[in-house]
């Protein structure tokens, strides 16, 4: 399984973004880390290991770019200021790294994976990119940042918090994405995906709610479902 390291300088956050890739080609598998988890995360974890047999046989092509989590959500800032980086971020993924892969296939749209919070990430960006966007995979998922806002709310808020924006969009590929939202019993985020579930019925979004057995919020959980999932992507 081939391995390859960049940096990926990104104007809108001024800086370089590190990233690990797997495989030549298949399928564009976007995995974002969790929630201070770094680009080399899922390798080691042993997550990527888990779509070898996707990756070597051309199925899957897995990239995994670092997150900027510590400088936005868990930075000791203003709230405004939070969601203002997380938009660079944002801008980064739509505008500079997600249209060199996209076409990497005839879709012209990416898979999207996401673990713990990584799963508001995967879900943030692909609910307000459906068009680029093809499968969302979120492993035990969270879909709202109010809590690390105290209180503070604005439009930026608003557009960056699934469970409020859901309601509201009406972008056509959002019916046509492939939606799964994983999680087990003893999840501690199992109340957030079944109340995302239900915002997502209400919307009549077709979704696959999975919830599997006695497993708690951790890795060995993930390492699980991700391999589970992964044929689904085609």
């Amino acid at each position: 399984m081939q391995e390859t390291y960049t940096e990926f300088y990104s104007h809108h956050l001024g800086h370089n973004v590190k990233m690990l890739t797997f495989g030549t080609k298949g399928y564009p598998l976007v995995i974002f880390p969790t929630t201070l988890g770094s680009y080399s995360e899922a390798k080691d974890r042993g997550m990527v290991e888990t779509l070898r047999w996707f990756v070597e046989r051309g199925f899957l092509q897995v990239f995994c770019p670092d997150s900027i989590n510590n400088y936005s959500w868990y930075a000791k800032i203003h709230p405004k200021h939070k969601v203002e980086r997380h938009l660079q971020y944002d801008r980064f993924l739509a505008e500079e790294f997600i249209p060199q892969i996209r076409w990497n296939t005839g879709t012209g749209r990416v898979a999207c994976c996401g673990i713990s919070f990584g799963g508001f990430s995967a879900a943030n960006f692909a609910f307000r990119h459906p068009e680029m966007v093809s499968h969302l995979i979120c492993l035990s998922g969270a879909f709202s940042i109010k809590s690390f806002l105290h209180g503070y709310y604005d439009d930026n808020v608003y557009f960056n918090n699934p469970v409020d924006f859901i309601p509201n969009a009406n972008n056509p590929y959002l019916w046509d994405m492939k939606i799964i939202l994983g999680t087990s019993n003893w999840d501690i985020c199992l109340d957030n995906n079944l109340k995302f579930s239900e915002i997502l019925r209400a919307k009549q979004i077709p979704h696959w709610l999975d919830v599997l057995g006695d497993v708690e919020h951790d890795w060995p959980l993930w390492l699980e479902m991700l391999p589970r999932y992964a044929g689904h992507i085609k």
